[in-house]
């Protein structure tokens, strides 16, 4: 039960977290192992690497910017660590099929990716 209440301290502490730079090595301390091992554990628990979990938190909570406020989309895009509004264009539209732009349009089905959350189920 100890591991699953570490991971959530982990994830919680990703989306306290998510506007700035995460470094997995800082992460890695919250469990109480290196780099290596904890990259390892959280892509075999989770089913992606650490890097792309992240990646597609802030891609999904951009969207969710983009379509509920007036914000522009390069204020969009620092806010979520990249450097300019092409390389979050390019990111954005791979991850939901349009550009950041057309987000904002009404019936627009976008692809989320929501917190995970951890529970053990004993038969």
């Amino acid at each position: 039960m100890d591991f699953i209440k570490r991971m959530t301290e982990i994830i919680d502490y990703i989306e306290e977290h998510i506007t700035e730079e995460l470094n997995l090595n800082d992460v890695a301390k919250i469990v109480c192992c290196d780099s290596y091992q904890f990259g390892r554990i959280f892509s075999y628990v989770v089913g992606i690497s650490f890097a792309e979990y992240v990646r597609n938190r802030r891609l999904s909570l951009a969207a969710l910017e983009l379509q509920t406020g007036k914000v522009k989309v390069i204020d969009t895009a620092l806010k979520y660590g990249y450097n300019s509004q092409a390389s979050f264009a390019r990111a954005f539209r791979e991850m939901h099929g349009v550009a950041p732009k057309e987000a904002r349009a009404k019936g627009v089905m976008l692809r989320m990716y929501p917190c995970i959350a951890l529970e053990i189920y004993i038969k």
